[in-house]
């Protein structure tokens, strides 16, 4: 298992929220032997989201079946605490919100704690929150995830104004430290969080729901490229 952080390529991370959950682990097996990187994993307590996903238990089932990097997303009231079993379970890189109530507003405190744990970790907020919420965290995490959609629920509509915040915060990004965005991505969005500055990118129902997922993947990365090719050629 490679450590994305050390690759500077972007990478499309196959959101299993969007998966089968019957046959969760050859649902994203099939999503990556189609392109997809690694999955993207988010964990709702009904609270400070209003949807129920998955727990630690599944985690660990499913890192039996794998051994790709998982990128956790914590939609949870109590991020400090459940991070150490989910990093127990498999986790590599902890996901956490600023508006969760146990976080408390000192989200630098509470990123030096996960990190104690030794996974990666990212921050993350709500799109009504202002992107200046995460600043005071920024030396302590590897990843910030800008939501382009109300945390909850897959398919949702894409909020292209959540962009702004990507580029605001870019330039405060060292590097090695990604800027990961999550609702909406798909074939007729991705390009424009890319020219945004966006280097991860959580896909969920424009893979799992694609008729043809190789062809929507392959899609999604040649729309990236026309991304790149457009700020080379504006330099």
């Amino acid at each position: 298992m490679t450590n994305p952080f050390d690759d500077p390529g972007p990478k499309i991370l196959p959101s299993i929220l969007s998966a089968d959950f019957a046959r969760l682990a050859a649902d994203l097996a099939d999503a990556q032997s189609c392109g997809g990187d690694f999955p993207h994993i988010d964990v709702m307590d009904g609270h400070l989201v209003p949807n129920l996903s998955i727990g630690v238990p599944i985690v660990e089932k499913l890192r039996k079946a794998t051994s790709s990097f998982f990128d956790v997303h914590l939609m949870i009231d109590a991020p400090i605490t459940y991070a150490a079993p989910f990093v127990k379970a498999g986790a590599q890189n902890i996901t956490f919100h600023v508006e969760a109530p146990e976080v408390n507003g000192d989200v630098a405190a509470a990123a030096k704690a996960i990190r104690r744990l030794g996974c990666k970790v990212g921050i993350t907020l709500k799109p009504g929150t202002p992107i200046e919420t995460v600043y005071p965290a920024l030396e302590y995490v590897d990843l910030v995830l800008i939501m382009s959609v109300e945390p909850g629920f897959g398919g949702q509509k894409f909020m292209p104004e959540m962009l702004e915040k990507a580029r605001k915060v870019k330039p405060r990004l060292r590097a090695g430290q990604k800027l990961e965005i999550d609702g909406g991505i798909g074939p007729a969005t991705i390009r424009q969080a890319r020219a945004a500055g966006i280097d991860w990118f959580v896909v969920g129902s424009a893979i799992f729901d694609a008729r043809d997922r190789k062809t929507a993947l392959a899609e999604m990365r040649s729309e990236i490229a026309a991304a790149d090719a457009g700020a080379r050629g504006a330099c």
